[in-house]
């Protein structure tokens, strides 16, 4: 029998020519060059006020619609959004710093620095910040698209009421109920 050696370096497929430069889009306010890329805090889109800002990380038309990632940074005590669900992205928040409240279909949550929450399309949700120091959170949005709908939120002009966010919200195939989200900010004194 045939002894074969323990790193055996021969080659089992048939090489291939790799191109040196494939095009791809980048939404977040430059072009990007083939291979390896570093996106520095500097060249990321961001968008709202010291209260809550965004920082637009990946847009989804930078990854063909797969995934987009946008950095929350939240005041004391912030409320996000209103109680809403989205149909068509689960949303992953990692927390980087600070302490994040969550609600899920009734169920109230805290996670810390470290912690990863899941919120499943389809689902009733929001977020807020739940301590007196700033909260910074990585949104991890799959597949991407309701990224789209921050940014709008953050236009001028973007101060949307109960009566003009409802339209809005759907076409990016999300709900909103406003009043669902009082309670919760009455009983964890937010700031809105």
């Amino acid at each position: 029998m045939a002894k074969i050696p323990l790193f055996d370096v021969r080659p089992r497929f048939e090489p291939i020519e790799v191109p040196t430069h494939v095009p791809r889009p980048y939404h977040g306010g430059m072009d990007t060059p083939a291979g390896p890329h570093v996106l520095r805090a500097g060249d990321a889109d961001v968008t709202g006020e010291p209260r809550l800002l965004d920082r637009y990380l990946l847009g989804s038309t930078a990854s063909g619609g797969t995934i987009a990632l946008v950095e929350h940074v939240l005041g004391p005590k912030a409320l996000a959004a209103p109680m809403h669900r989205h149909s068509r992205e689960d949303e992953y928040s990692f927390v980087l710093a600070g302490t994040l409240g969550v609600i899920e279909e009734g169920i109230e949550i805290t996670a810390t620095a470290g912690d990863l929450v899941s919120k499943p399309r389809g689902r009733w949700h929001t977020f807020w910040n739940a301590g007196d120091d700033e909260l910074r959170v990585l949104e991890i949005i799959v597949p991407g698209g309701i990224e789209a709908l921050f940014r709008r939120l953050a236009e001028p002009g973007g101060e949307y009421s109960p009566e003009t966010l409802p339209a809005l919200a759907a076409e990016y195939g999300a709900e909103v109920d406003f009043e669902a989200t009082m309670p919760l900010v009455q009983r964890h004194a937010l700031v809105v």
